[in-house]
């Protein structure tokens, strides 16, 4: 992909949305969260190209995480890499008030919270070569055959996120799910625009930014594997 088709890149790549959005019960705490907090962490989708040193007051790295969950390692991250700032893309309400909690007890102020789709965030909102790193943490397997389309990790998001992610910039994976791993790896050894760390068709060790959340214990209990995955935004 030249240069030149970067900022038209999103519209023609753009995949199905990969989430079924299922709010469950949002508790009254986090409710309050959106009042209490919303002003200080959360972007309102606008459709338009963010000035992220004026959102943070500062230049440094940016990191985005596309679907956070609950917010527990992006929690981790904002107060163990204070010199990163961190956009966390969730369209679960409740998680976003969580986290907002969270952030708002800890007085960190290096993140900010979009409760929208992250395929629209990251093509409307965010420049090209724009970011340090992209984290996507145990998305959604959709294990069924017919349902592998729905997936988020499909080459034309991998090559779309390449025009978010400056040279030598990060993509960081992690599944629980055996047979996602395979085509993730797979999906992005094959793309031109990342050189796997670990080498081609290697798996990555867990690196350290990365904790060990909740959820990922759960399934070590029930005897799933995980895997990392590390990529490096190369400069095609």
């Amino acid at each position: 992909m030249s240069d030149a088709d970067e900022s038209a890149a999103p519209a023609r790549h753009r995949p199905p949305r990969s989430f079924v959005l299922r709010q469950g019960r949002i508790t009254p705490a986090q409710a309050r969260a959106f009042e209490a907090h919303w002003a200080r962490y959360g972007l309102a989708f606008q459709g338009v190209p963010r000035d992220l040193d004026a959102v943070f007051g500062r230049s440094a790295p940016r990191v985005v995480e596309i679907g956070f969950g609950n917010g527990e390692q992006l929690l981790h991250a904002a107060a163990h890499e204070p010199d990163k700032d961190f956009i966390g893309i969730e369209v679960h309400r409740p998680g976003v008030g969580r986290l907002m909690n969270g952030l708002a007890a800890g007085d960190l102020a290096n993140v900010r919270l979009y409760n929208h789709d992250a395929v629209e965030v990251l093509a409307q909102e965010i420049a090209p070569a724009s970011l340090a790193e992209v984290r996507i943490y145990f998305p959604d397997p959709w294990p069924k055959k017919r349902h592998h389309k729905r997936r988020l990790i499909q080459p034309a998001f991998v090559d779309f996120l390449a025009t978010r992610v400056r040279p030598g910039g990060l993509l960081h994976l992690a599944t629980d799910w055996a047979e996602y791993a395979e085509q993730m790896l797979a999906t992005v050894d094959a793309s031109p625009h990342w050189r796997n760390r670990a080498g081609t068709g290697g798996f990555a060790a867990c690196p350290a930014w990365r904790v060990e959340t909740h959820f990922e214990r759960r399934g070590t209990r029930l005897g799933h594997g995980v895997w990392d995955l590390v990529h490096e935004r190369t400069g095609t």
